[in-house]
């Protein structure tokens, strides 16, 4: 071997050799076909502090109390930046005895359209109170007046009592005058299903089909079936599902009753129609086969659904953080889509 052949083995050794610890030092895989705000965001992202929360099992009451203030505390300061960002009008409330926090976002006209919020948190944890960093902004981007609903949280109740919650909401809309074409109905994660699987319970109660749905990363199938629950777990930066979800779907719903409709609305029958619906997920998630099914069951049936996927992207992006070009583009499309189908 020559001693330029010699050199070049050299540096080509040392240039693996970096390549792949900086791949080790890093937890997960930076995609360079994302933007460096995210990329810089991915860099934050680590087992240990993803893996740091782990849930009570669904008997603990205590155990869960403790771990809903913790949270409470962890979202308190988040909210208070986005109250000090947003100049929002803030009402706490109830509608047919549910607290409800209405939002209305600066130089709101009364238009008679209006958007439930059913805010994420595996069921368990988080309020209407204190995932202002999601509700807000989706109320300045859009205009719209939003009605986040504070249900009550599993293991407290169960999926029959909070899915009632929300339906009740709506009625209370509807009597103010409202009519079902006119409200939209949207959540993030948990509060996805949430809204996918409340949106069929109106179907088949006879109150009517909603104007519009929106689903961020939808917790569509609690039932933990689906490719990317396996193929991605060890790549998504936000959830650990053995040590936390898996217990928060239990709390919800008993094994027996996961793949109930109103439960798991990826098993819903879309075939007696379902409002207009955008799904929003991104490639770096496990529930992204959850948005996949959801897509395909609302797509066979017919019905008008878009799946808006978004490369390299984490559990719900667009709001963590909130000023990422992804997560910009995604609330654009929302509210892009909730003007077209709301009709405002």
């Amino acid at each position: 071997m020559t001693k330029h052949n010699r050199l070049l083995l050299l540096v080509s050794l040392l240039l693996v050799f970096t390549v792949t610890n900086m791949l080790l030092a890093q937890d997960f895989y930076i995609p360079d076909t994302i933007s460096k705000e995210a990329q810089n965001r991915i860099k934050k992202f680590s087992y240990a502090k993803r893996d740091k929360l782990e849930f009570p099992p669904p008997s603990d009451l205590e155990g869960w109390k403790k771990i809903q203030a913790e949270v409470d505390q962890m979202y308190a300061e988040v909210s208070k930046n986005a109250v000090e960002t947003y100049e929002t009008t803030i009402i706490q409330t109830k509608l047919k005895g549910i607290p409800v926090t209405d939002i209305r976002p600066k130089g709101w006209i009364d238009n008679r359209k209006v958007l439930i919020y059913t805010h994420g948190g595996g069921y368990t944890l988080c309020h209407a109170y204190n995932t202002y960093h999601i509700s807000l902004p989706i109320a300045h981007d859009t205009g719209l007046q939003v009605v986040a609903v504070d249900y009550t949280l599993a293991p407290l109740a169960t999926y029959e009592q909070v899915t009632d919650e929300i339906v009740a909401v709506v009625q209370a809309l509807i009597e103010e005058g409202y009519k079902p074409q006119d409200i939209g109905i949207f959540g993030d994660s948990s509060g996805g299903g949430i809204a996918a699987a409340v949106t069929l319970k109106l179907r088949d109660r006879g109150v009517g089909l909603l104007g519009a749905v929106v689903l961020w990363s939808p917790w569509a199938d609690i039932a933990e079936t689906g490719d990317t629950y396996f193929t991605l777990k060890d790549q998504d930066p936000i959830i650990d599902y053995k040590k936390t979800l898996s217990k928060s779907a239990i709390a919800y719903a008993s094994p027996k009753q996961q793949k109930n409709p109103y439960v798991s609305p990826v098993y819903g029958n879309f075939a007696k129609g379902y409002p207009p619906t955008l799904i929003q997920v991104g490639t770096k998630e496990i529930f992204l086969s959850n948005a996949v099914r959801l897509y395909q069951a609302i797509d066979t049936a017919g019905q008008i659904v878009k799946l808006d996927v978004y490369e390299g992207m984490w559990h719900v992006f667009q709001s963590n953080p909130i000023d990422t070009p992804e997560a910009q583009l995604a609330r654009k499309k929302v509210a892009v889509f909730l003007k077209q189908y709301l009709k405002y």
